[in-house]
C-alpha cells in the first residue's frame, strides 16, 4: 500500500505538527508533502522525504505563510499524488485540497474546517488587532474570503474519508462540508508526566498567550480570588495581561519540558478558560494527575469528566470561572483515577486506532471499487450477454 502525507504547513510545533510525527511513525516511509517548511524546526525530520511546493521559494512564504491562503490552494493542487494507493492529508487548512486520481483512498484527519471561513470568521472579522496590523486585508478580506470559503467546500468533496479530532468538529464537518466524519482523538504523549506526592498552593495556566486562549478572564478571576496563579506560556497578549494582573499572578514565560512536568504535577488544578476543538493541555495535566477546571464548551466537554477529574464552569466570564474556583476541593479528587483516565488518550491507543481505521477504509475502498468496475463491465455487455443468454 503506496502512502503519502500531506500537511499544511511546517514552520514551528504546535498541536497539529505533532499529530503529523505520530503519523509519520505510523507510516515512515510515506512522503510528506507540504506547502513550506523550517527544517531546522523539525530536527525529528531531517531523514524524512519532506517535498515542499513552489511557495518554499516564494519571499516571506515561509516566515508568513498565512499571508498566502490564495496561492496555498494552488500549491496544494501542484501535487502529482497519482504514484500512491493512499493519501493521508493532516489539514486544518488547505491540504485536503490535493487533487488524487479515483483508485486513490484520500483519508482527511480534519483538525477543523477552516476557522477564519467558518465557525471563527466573524469573531477573527470583528477582531480589532485583525485592522490594526493590516487595514488592507481587513477592507479586502469579505471579498477574498467568498472565493476561498468555496474553495473549501469543493475541497473537502475530494475527501473520501474524514476523520475529526473530536465530536465537536464531526459536527462542524456535518455543518459546514455535509459529510459524515469518524472520530480518533490526537495522540497525547503521556510518558513524561507522573503524579506527584507533593501539591503546592497554586493553580495553573498553560498555553500561548493570544485573544481567544482567554487568559485574560483568568487573570481577571484570580485578580478577585487573590489566589495564586501561574501562567506558564508567551504570546501577543503577555504584555496586557501582565499590566492587569495583581501580585498573585505569575507569569513565567517559555519554559522546559521538565519544568512545565513539575508545574503540571504540584498544581492544585489547571485552569482551561477558553474553548478548543479538542485541548491536549488538560489531558497532559490530567496525566500528572491534576484535575482541570475547565470552560463547558469544546472539546474539553469530551475530555473531562466533571466530578471525576475536574470541573466545568458555565459561562465564559470571571464571575463564573471564579465561583467554579470557590467551589473546587482538591481532596474531591484522586490523582489515580484522573491519569488511568488520560492515558485513553495515549499516543499508543491512537497508532492503534489509525493504523486499524486506514487499513479497514482501504480494504472497503477496494472492494467498492471492484464492485463498481464490475458493474461497468456488465453495463457495457450486450443485454443477452449480460443476462447469461446467447
Amino acid at each position: 500500500m503506496r502512502t503519502a502525507l500531506v500537511h499544511d504547513w511546517l514552520t514551528n510545533l504546535a498541536g497539529s505538527e505533532r499529530v503529523l510525527l505520530t503519523l509519520h511513525e505510523i507510516f515512515p516511509e510515506a512522503p510528506i508533502y507540504t506547502s513550506v517548511f523550517v527544517p531546522e524546526e523539525f530536527p525529528t525530520l531531517r531523514h524524512a522525504d519532506v517535498r515542499t511546493s513552489f511557495l518554499q521559494k516564494v519571499p516571506g512564504a515561509r516566515k508568513k505563510h498565512q499571508a498566502f491562503p490564495w496561492l496555498r490552494t494552488v500549491a496544494f493542487e501542484s501535487f502529482d499524488l497519482s504514484g500512491y494507493d493512499v493519501v493521508i492529508s493532516s489539514s486544518h487548512a488547505e491540504a485536503k485540497g490535493v487533487i488524487t486520481r479515483p483508485e486513490t483512498l484520500h483519508i482527511c484527519y480534519c483538525y477543523t474546517p477552516i476557522r477564519y471561513y467558518w465557525s471563527g470568521y466573524h469573531h477573527y472579522l470583528a477582531n480589532p488587532r485583525f485592522g490594526v496590523l493590516n487595514p488592507l486585508v481587513r477592507a479586502t478580506l469579505p471579498y477574498m474570503t467568498n472565493y476561498l470559503r468555496l474553495w473549501d467546500r469543493c475541497a473537502a468533496d475530494r475527501v473520501d474519508l474524514f476523520v475529526a479530532i473530536s465530536e465537536h468538529v464531526a459536527r462542524r464537518i456535518r455543518k459546514y462540508y455535509g459529510k459524515e466524519a469518524e472520530v480518533i482523538y490526537p495522540p497525547v504523549d503521556t510518558s513524561w508526566l507522573r503524579p506527584s506526592e507533593r501539591v503546592e498552593d497554586y493553580f495553573l495556566v498553560v498555553g500561548r498567550l493570544i485573544p481567544y486562549k482567554r487568559a485574560d478572564l483568568a487573570v481577571e478571576a484570580f485578580n478577585r480570588l487573590g489566589l495564586p496563579l501561574k501562567i506558564a506560556g508567551t504570546g501577543s497578549e503577555m504584555d496586557s495581561l501582565r499590566r492587569m494582573a495583581r501580585p498573585n499572578v505569575e507569569f513565567l514565560g517559555r519554559v522546559s519540558d521538565a519544568e512545565l512536568a513539575e508545574l503540571y504535577s504540584h498544581c492544585l488544578a489547571l485552569v482551561f478558560p477558553q474553548e478548543e476543538d479538542f485541548g491536549i493541555v488538560p489531558l497532559e495535566a490530567m496525566a500528572a494527575g491534576r484535575p482541570v477546571i475547565a470552560y463547558r464548551a469544546g472539546g474539553a466537554m469530551e475530555t473531562v469528566r466533571e466530578g471525576e477529574t475536574g470541573l466545568f464552569f458555565d459561562r465564559q466570564d470571571p464571575e463564573s470561572l471564579a465561583e467554579a474556583v470557590r467551589n473546587f476541593n482538591p481532596g474531591d479528587f484522586d490523582p489515580r483515577t484522573i491519569r488511568r483516565h488520560a492515558l485513553r488518550f495515549d499516543v499508543s491507543v491512537f497508532k492503534e486506532k489509525f493504523s486499524t481505521l486506514v487499513r479497514d477504509a482501504w480494504e472497503r475502498f477496494q472492494e467498492e471499487s471492484a464492485a463498481r468496475e464490475k458493474r461497468g463491465r456488465l453495463v457495457s455487455l450486450p443485454s443477452g450477454e449480460a443476462m447469461g443468454r446467447g
